[in-house]
């Protein structure tokens, strides 16, 4: 497939990692909320290893905060969300399906409670802070809401843990997985969470100090240095064989979460008040007519720019593939696909038209690995 150049603008935010990341030989980009993502800094495979073997920091300030507080803000997120957050924590982080009331998909981000009347929803690829304001003002609430300046950086792979102690200090080592806490750097003190966009282990901080992030930034490369850290991106291998859904790719507004299958951030029984709650206890009820399910395909390459169909030995069309890859892991291509009942069973077999050569596949349970 050709590639072509992103043309930057205003409109298309760059980070302020993104000098230092093109010194350090990014090779594509994608766009993420208005704003540059890397998505690749040279072999797709060769980051696969890596990430899955020694540490690399990721520049993912596309991951853009909406702050809802005041008043009325735990009201409001839990209006925009089907998980129950009633008996949520300050300074722990929740991974919530952000739903309308058609039930339909708007975002899955995780949102961090930073106090009893502060949030920041850590979103996806989608402008939840639009939803957000005019569920609002529709609600009369008393809220603020805006985006604060806030540059993600993430520090991913087996090796994250010694980096990040030989920084921070022991005490960022014994964090919970999903929880943050306040720890200091150059001057500034920096929101650090243990989580990331990779099955590997690792931190998100959440720079606010734009001036103490980039002496960070520099300092995780030079100390860093003896556990061979490098510049990377989320891997889309690893992310399809660890089932990290992408909101826009394998999901969006058309698909609700029990299709899905989010259904353990799906609380229905009981007492608190979101969008969509009525529809999802409709489709709970009669039941789901497709689900969201892994596939192995007997192919050694594939690009997913746009859904492809899967049909069955009557050429029928069964679903559609979502995100794929090739899996040096499983040697053929795997991905995340919707499929229609019953054929998104395990085991179901089907065909897919790859640059116009049929090849079988099967279906399977996510993650892969």
């Amino acid at each position: 497939m050709k590639n072509y150049f992103v043309a930057k603008s205003r409109r298309l935010r760059s980070t302020p990692y993104t000098s230092r990341i093109e010194n350090q030989g990014v090779t594509a980009y994608s766009v993420y909320n208005h704003m540059l993502l890397p998505a690749a800094f040279g072999s797709l495979e060769d980051s696969y290893y890596h990430l899955k073997e020694h540490v690399q920091v990721w520049d993912v300030a596309g991951e853009r905060q909406v702050e809802i507080s005041g008043k009325d803000s735990g009201k409001l997120v839990q209006l925009m969300t089907c998980r129950d957050l009633s008996k949520s924590n300050v300074g722990r982080c929740y991974y919530c399906p952000i739903i309308d009331d058609k039930a339909g998909l708007i975002n899955d981000p995780v949102i961090l409670k930073l106090g009893e009347d502060r949030w920041w929803v850590s979103i996806a690829d989608s402008d939840v802070i639009l939803f957000a304001k005019g569920l609002a003002i529709g609600n009369n609430f008393d809220v603020n809401i805006f985006e604060p300046n806030v540059d993600i950086l993430a520090v991913q792979g087996p090796k994250s843990f010694k980096l990040m102690e030989n920084i921070f200090g022991k005490k960022i080592t014994q964090m919970k997985f999903f929880s943050f806490d306040y720890f200091e750097f150059a001057g500034a003190k920096h929101l650090i969470a243990r989580s990331g966009w990779s099955k590997q282990g690792g931190y998100e901080i959440y720079v606010e100090n734009t001036e103490s992030g980039l002496v960070l930034y520099d300092k995780l490369f030079e100390a860093g240095k003896e556990f061979n850290v490098k510049p990377g991106c989320p891997n889309l291998i690893e992310r399809i064989e660890s089932a990290l859904l992408s909101y826009g790719n394998d999901m969006d507004n058309n698909d609700n979460p029990l299709e899905c299958g989010l259904d353990k951030y799906v609380n229905l029984d009981t007492e608190v008040n979101f969008l969509g709650k009525e529809k999802l206890k409709e489709v709970r009820k009669k039941g789901i007519t497709r689900k969201l399910m892994g596939v192995m395909i007997e192919a050694k390459e594939i690009n997913v720019s746009k859904s492809i169909n899967l049909t069955n030995d009557k050429n029928s069309k069964i679903g559609e593939l979502r995100s794929g890859v090739y899996s040096p892991h499983f040697k053929k291509v795997i991905g995340i696909a919707m499929l229609d009942k019953p054929y998104c069973e395990i085991s179901q077999t089907f065909k897919i038209s790859i640059n116009g050569d049929v090849f079988e596949g099967k279906v399977c349970d996510l993650p892969f690995i």
